[in-house]
């Protein structure tokens, strides 16, 4: 079958491309508008159509509340276990180095600053963590602040040095090519001069604001030694929200509660875990499948999925269950800061544009295990696929049936429809009442922060269905329609304060 499709894409390569293109775009907008035109002519398939999508939605509500939980006590756990002292008692504990390469461009001094410094605070040896500032040469700053921080930790690490990534034609501006080029270069610094053991070390892809768990690279170290397939593995921790959460604008700060809550959850649902934004693989992994590639703007599913089929499917994403924690959008203003977070979910939501490169993996290459390649590929793309839809589903779908097809809500089925879906959705709020409780136990609670603010931080769910059409729908819909019509998005980098 896969030479088959070989053929296909070989014969037909730009059309086959043109239509994996259009497909993300296609079945959201056919999605979205199918409770208008299917109410038309199909009035009783758009009804349990929508009362299916309803349960779907409440049995994801309970799933993330529960998921979140179990890995919440997990979380807990980790932190109060000494991974150092667990690791010193490895074979070959000695040899273990962690190479952490941090993309960057127009980022405050402040900001790098804050994010090496937490690096010196990990309880593993920093004698054998290496940390490489990977600036971009077009940004005036770049040398100053990599001098600065170069300067004020050089004594502490193993070593900390900067790369200067050109601009490159052929090449897509953004985080990937940029590590890609600074990847290379911690190669030839310290495996080629002999400086570090490939075989023995991590690289760690790490945004510039990510402020990892002080005991972070021992759990790594210790998962690393412990693993037989530690060349085919990414490990990722819970990238979550807190750093900026009680500064941030209420609905900027109500997407990081959800999206805090979802890297938690996450972290136990296996094949559903893929690597992203910031985490850690086998250095020789990555250089054996070609480093990240400089085509592409969103780089964690890529190397993920990368790595999956030049392995032949041999490759896992393992949870460390412990929190690294970043920064929320925030600007000098509140508008600015609400525009800042919807470019970055215009970027985020632009990973859609991988889905047609791994369509085409999973119908083209060979020897990769057919039910597990396809669970993962279900994954990405129903993630995918309908992050511009859920809103209109869940929120008017049920309402637009009346006022588009009279007649049939006049039926049983018709009349009770949206008072179905209303009962539906307002069990939902049970398990939004559980992930508050939940999340209220993590690190943002701060203790300069009043009890009346926190407890009145729920009343911010009110404005979860404007937010979350503004700031969630309506840029995935964005990306959805600019893939659809063949256009493409400049990289732009979150400004955060």
């Amino acid at each position: 079958m896969t030479i088959f499709f070989q053929k296909i894409f070989t014969r037909y390569p730009n059309r086959t491309q043109r239509m994996l293109e259009i497909l993300p775009g296609f079945t959201s907008w056919t999605l979205i508008l199918f409770p208008v035109w299917g109410s038309l002519l199909i009035p009783y398939v758009v009804a349990y159509f929508i009362l299916f999508f309803d349960v779907y939605w409440f049995y994801k509500s309970f799933s993330l509340a529960i998921t979140a939980y179990i890995a919440s006590k997990k979380i807990k756990e980790a932190e109060n276990t000494d991974w150092l002292k667990k690791t010193k008692k490895l074979r070959n504990f000695q040899k273990v180095t962690h190479v952490v390469v941090i993309p960057n461009y127009k980022e405050s001094l402040d900001k790098l600053r804050e994010t090496v410094m937490a690096l010196s605070w990990q309880t593993f040896p920093l004698k054998r963590i290496f940390v490489v500032l990977a600036m971009e040469e077009r940004e005036k700053e770049a040398t100053y602040k990599a001098k600065s921080i170069i300067s004020e930790f050089s004594h502490i690490f193993g070593g900390i040095f900067a790369t200067y990534h050109k601009d490159v034609a052929g090449e897509v501006k953004g985080k990937s090519s940029n590590e890609s080029y600074a990847a290379k270069v911690a190669h030839d610094k310290l495996v080629d001069d002999g400086i570090i053991d490939i075989n023995y070390a991590t690289i760690s892809s790490v945004d510039a604001d990510s402020i990892f768990d002080r005991q972070y690279f021992s759990y790594l170290c210790y998962k690393f030694l412990n693993d037989s397939k530690r060349y085919n593995k990414f490990w990722q921790s819970a990238n979550v929200y807190y750093n900026n959460f009680w500064k941030v604008p209420a609905p900027i700060r109500v997407l990081a509660f959800f999206g805090s809550l979802w890297r938690i959850g996450i972290l136990i649902q296996k094949d559903r875990l893929v690597s992203n934004s910031t985490y850690s693989l086998s250095f020789s992994m990555l250089k054996k499948i070609g480093y990240w590639d400089t085509d592409v703007i969103p780089e964690d599913y890529r190397i993920f999925f990368k790595a999956f089929y030049k392995l032949g499917g041999n490759v896992w994403a393992e949870p460390i269950f412990l929190r690294t924690s970043m920064d929320a959008p925030l600007s000098h203003s509140y508008m600015r800061s609400l525009k800042n977070k919807y470019n970055q979910e215009l970027r985020w939501s632009w990973g859609v544009s991988d889905d047609p490169l791994f369509i085409k993996w999973w119908l083209t290459v060979p020897n990769v295990p057919f039910i597990r390649k396809t669970i993962i590929l279900y994954n990405v793309l129903l993630e995918h696929f309908l992050w511009p839809v859920n809103w209109f589903i869940i929120t008017i779908a049920a309402n637009i049936m009346p006022f588009v097809n009279p007649v049939f809500s006049r039926t049983t089925l018709g009349y009770n429809l949206p008072y179905l879906a209303g009962f539906i959705l307002t069990l939902c709020l049970l398990s939004l009442c559980f992930m508050i409780i939940i999340n209220f136990r993590q690190s943002y609670n701060s203790t300069s922060l009043s009890k009346v603010r926190r407890l009145l931080m729920p009343l911010e769910f009110f404005l979860l269905p404007i937010v979350g059409f503004f700031l969630i729908t309506v840029p995935a819909l964005v990306s959805h329609t600019l893939l659809m019509i063949g256009k493409r998005i400049e990289y732009k980098v979150t400004e955060k304060l």
